[in-house]
Parts: structure tokens; sequence; C-alpha cells
């Protein structure tokens, strides 16, 4: 595909790792803490995995798309990153 959809889908797959890093980041951290509300450090828990699953099935299909949608995955050069 052209040069600016994949630019613009690497820079999409380094923003959301880098989003889905800070909320792992912040569950360690909530997990870490004495003080810590156990039904914020639940929801975050679980809003940071369903992020990052949701990412990967939002990035699987930028992805297709950057590829100029092949006919088949094998057509598509590497693995996602994220």
């Amino acid at each position: 595909m052209t040069d600016p959809i994949m630019q613009a889908y690497r820079e999409v797959e380094r923003a959301m790792q880098q989003y889905n890093q800070v909320l792992e980041q912040q569950v360690t951290a909530l997990r870490s803490s004495e003080s810590a509300d156990a039904t914020k450090l639940e929801r975050m828990t679980h809003g940071a995995k369903a992020m990052r699953d949701s990412s990967m099935i939002y990035l699987s299909y930028a992805k297709f798309i950057a590829y100029g949608m092949p006919d088949s995955e094998e057509m598509i050069e590497g693995d996602l990153q994220a």
C-alpha cells in the first residue's frame, strides 16, 4: 500500500502500544499501593485487558487494510508487534 497509509498505521500501532503500557503501569501501581481502592483496581485491571484485546483486533484489521486488503494473510509482511 502507499507509504502514507503504512506510516499512519505504524503511528497508530505505536500509540496503542504506548497507551496499553501506560494502562499496565497504572494497574501495577495500584496493585503495589497500600491505599488502593479494590474496586478501582479491579476495574482498571479489566479495562486494561479489554483495551489490549480490543487494540489487537483493531490493529489486525488496520494492518490488513494498510497492506491493501490482500487475498490472503500470507501476503502481509511480518506479524503485529503489539
